[in-house]
């Protein structure tokens, strides 16, 4: 066996780039529906080429790599599925809409963006994903917005800032999973841990949005007599479902596995949908009833796509659910990234290339600097948020581990700069979805999305005064 040279590894990256690059350019926002995937194949095969062909690697040394990185994401497989199930029933039974009614019965002219950051971060910690909360009352809180007539990029700046603040914290995110998995961190210890920037953060946002509120005219006031009547009359809305997250928080602060949490909930969601929204139900399972029946709409809601009718276009797009199939592409594109990393590793070139990056650092302080670079970078040239958390998690993580820093202070590094940067990135894929879901272009939203700016800052601020920073025991 030949160690690869720097050169050598670094061209073998940047054709990984290029392919990606390329996936993005032809297909836009369905490059991970299988482009990427495809890439990222390619890319492994090519790297396994060179690797057996130059650098005499038996093929059996990568694919032993390449396997043992598929294995280890094993758990955060099960964890996405669970997610998928999760947002489906949550929406279904009725229990995201009864939040999505109650806060935008609580709206004040004067505090509508502050509501709207608060809200939208609310939603995203209880319903985990950025997207689903973007998508739901991102998208009612700026038309309310723009009818009373405050500016587009504060507020879409502000449900960005809430939706990433979510991404970042809930334990039903499949970014936090994937970050601590990769990691090799504890998820509730992570969690925690990841408290030490994000609070920093928040209290700046509140700030700074509060300020924005009160300075900011309106030209009316807020009428969301339709939204509000189109919820309810739609769903059943009830404070009684809100005891469901109650239950999910309750189980966290438990430390019950993730994937037990986030299934039970799921599957509670699909039980209280019964009870709550019968109309629901019906439209999936049509005029039948009984035990078959019942079975049939609960496996649906957990696993396939249901599309039910409300006659309203945005409660069309609330309730159309894909359950556990919605993540079967992201779960594909994590064992494509995986293997595209294990195939590096095997290769040795992912650890030049690290090698390389470590003379760089000199403590604390210039290990999270050079991290959050090189996820931001990866943020700008791979395009997608899932890859820039595990490909620099996968390289940074040995070198965590040997300078005696805990696997949580890489994963919450991680969250604090791939997560809530990859949504300021116009061509990321989490950009062009969120921006095409908003109808606010990224740079309109890029100056006021202040949460996902200030974190990477306040990350590397804390680790150069060396404020809690977690070594190994």
């Amino acid at each position: 066996m030949k160690k690869p040279g720097l050169l050598l590894s670094i061209a073998t990256l940047l054709v990984l780039m290029a392919l990606l690059a390329l996936s993005v350019i032809f297909f836009g926002d369905e490059a991970t529906s299988g482009p990427i995937q495809i890439a990222l194949l390619l890319s492994t095969l090519l790297t396994a080429a060179i690797a057996i062909l130059f650098l005499k690697v038996p093929w059996t040394k990568v694919e032993e790599d390449i396997t043992d990185n598929i294995r280890q994401t094993a758990p955060t497989l099960l964890i996405l599925l669970a997610i998928g199930a999760l947002t489906a029933t949550w929406m279904l039974s009725g229990i995201v809409p009864t939040m999505i009614y109650y806060g935008l019965k609580i709206i004040s002219p004067r505090f509508f963006i502050l509501i709207t950051f608060l809200l939208c971060s609310l939603v995203s910690i209880l319903a985990g994903s950025s997207w689903t909360t973007v998508g739901t009352i991102g998208v009612a809180m700026l038309t309310a917005g723009k009818l009373i007539g405050l500016p587009v990029g504060w507020l879409a700046g502000a449900i960005i800032s809430g939706a990433y603040l979510g991404d970042k914290l809930s334990p039903l995110s499949d970014a936090v999973n994937l970050s601590a998995t990769v990691a090799g961190s504890d998820l509730y210890k992570y969690i925690r841990y990841s408290l030490y920037t994000l609070v920093p953060a928040f209290v700046i946002c509140f700030a700074v949005y509060l300020i924005v509120g009160l300075t900011v005219p309106v030209t009316a006031e807020v009428d969301m007599t339709a939204e509000l009547t189109a919820l309810s009359g739609s769903f059943h809305i009830s404070p009684w479902l809100l005891l469901i997250p109650c239950l999910t928080i309750f189980m966290v602060v438990k430390k019950v596995p993730a994937f037990i949490t986030l299934f039970i909930s799921a599957i509670v969601g699909a039980l209280v949908a019964f009870w709550m929204q019968p109309q629901i139900v019906l439209q999936i399972t049509g005029e039948g009833s009984g035990l078959g029946n019942a079975i049939t709409a609960i496996f649906k809601m957990l696993s396939s796509p249901i599309a039910v009718s409300t006659g309203n276009p945005l409660l069309d797009n609330l309730t159309s659910t894909h359950g556990m199939s919605g993540m079967t592409s992201t779960i594909w594109l994590v064992i494509c990234i995986m293997a595209a990393g294990g195939a590096l590793a095997g290769s040795g070139m992912l650890e030049t290339i690290t090698n390389a990056l470590i003379k760089l650092i000199r403590g604390a302080g210039s290990l999270i600097a050079t991290t959050v670079g090189t996820c931001i970078v990866s943020n700008m040239i791979l395009s997608d948020q899932y890859m820039a958390i595990l490909l620099p998690g996968k390289m940074f993580a040995p070198t965590y581990k040997k300078l005696g820093y805990a696997p949580e202070l890489l994963s919450r590094t991680l969250g604090d700069s791939a997560t809530v940067t990859s949504v300021l990135v116009p061509w990321n894929t989490c950009a062009v979805i969120q921006s095409t879901v908003l109808g606010v272009a990224t740079m309109v939203y890029f100056p006021f999305a202040i949460f996902c700016l200030i974190t990477p800052v306040i990350a590397i601020l804390i680790a150069a005064f060396n404020f809690k920073i977690h070594r190994i025991e």
